[in-house]
């Protein structure tokens, strides 16, 4: 497998999805709680990016082995396996090093920490191979946008805040006199919960929109997806509905001081983002105007990790 390959395979465009909520997480962390640590940042870089490439090969693996109709709508092309005629044993020997260099650097990181963050990453690892691997993948059943937007949305902004407050009460669990104790912060949960559900929508839409495209190819190769469900046109208004929810909970963060106030100019991409709406609403094409919920997802969430990153910085040196 050549490098140019394996890229393919693990779809190494795609890692902006899981990179951004990363440093939306770590800049917040900085920002707000004027805290960073080297170590766990590092630890949960090499994991997440890991076990985000070993999930989208092991979905590119189901697809291939899956797949009813293996010609048409592009899959020669889209497929890695088949475009770079690669071997399966290769395939599965990439899948199982990924998850295993995932594994090792989450449980590291885990003893860094604590039980707190041990549980919310295996539970996304669980929820990750789940996504694409077992009898029914969550991304061939109607709940693959709300998976994919919750545990990329918002779990990995809340781990990557959360291995560096670990002392700040946000989240605590422990065990006194065999009663289990679980507390929780729920005003600073909140703002966490609100500054991560832009990402949330982010890519929830990119998944949305990939489905929309891929209705056809879909339906022959028995992937029952959310717009197969519901019907092109209301999953067309539940992806620009979306879109003006994330640019409200924005809103409200400024509004509560949850972040720097000069946030407010992030509103502003709201008109090219919606520019990218309507080309989408006009033509729904993989080749042509899938990428448009990409740009949209890296305009609003990668202008908010900007715009945190220079609150961090301006913390820092005040």
């Amino acid at each position: 497998m050549t490098i140019s390959s394996f890229f393919k395979l693990v779809e190494i465009q795609t890692k902006a999805a899981s990179i951004i909520p990363f440093l939306i997480g770590t800049f917040y962390a900085i920002y707000r709680y004027d805290s960073f640590i080297l170590k766990n940042f590092l630890l949960m870089l090499v994991s997440l990016l890991c076990i985000d490439m070993a999930t989208t090969a092991i979905n590119n693996y189901q697809d291939y082995k899956k797949a009813n109709v293996k010609y048409g709508y592009g899959y020669e092309s889209h497929n890695a396996i088949v475009r770079y005629n690669l071997g399966e044993r290769s395939v599965r020997a990439t899948i199982f090093m990924l998850l295993a260099i995932a594994a090792a650097f989450g449980f590291l990181l885990y003893l860094n920490t604590n039980i707190i963050v041990l549980l919310i990453g295996g539970m996304s690892f669980i929820i990750g191979i789940a996504y694409s691997y077992g009898p029914v993948p969550i991304s061939r059943t109607p709940f693959g946008e709300v998976f994919s937007g919750g545990v990329m949305g918002f779990f990995i902004p809340i781990l990557a805040i959360y291995i560096h407050v670990l002392d700040r009460g946000i989240i605590t669990l422990g065990i006194s006199g065999g009663i289990l104790n679980l507390g929780v912060n729920i005003a600073e949960l909140l703002y966490i919960i609100l500054l991560s559900l832009p990402s949330v929508i982010g890519i929830g839409d990119i998944m949305l929109a990939n489905n929309i495209c891929d209705i056809e190819d879909d339906i022959q190769n028995g992937r029952y997806t959310l717009p197969i469900y519901i019907g092109k046109e209301k999953a067309l208004k539940v992806f620009k509905a979306s879109y003006h929810f994330a640019y409200l909970t924005l809103l409200i963060l400024i509004v509560l001081k949850a972040i720097p106030y000069f946030c407010i100019l992030l509103l502003a991409t709201y008109f090219l983002v919606s520019k990218h709406i309507k080309l989408f609403y006009d033509h729904q094409s993989k080749k042509d105007t899938f990428v448009l919920a990409v740009k949209n997802f890296i305009i609003i969430n990668g202008a908010l990790a900007i715009a945190l990153g220079l609150g961090a910085v301006i913390s820092v040196l005040i």
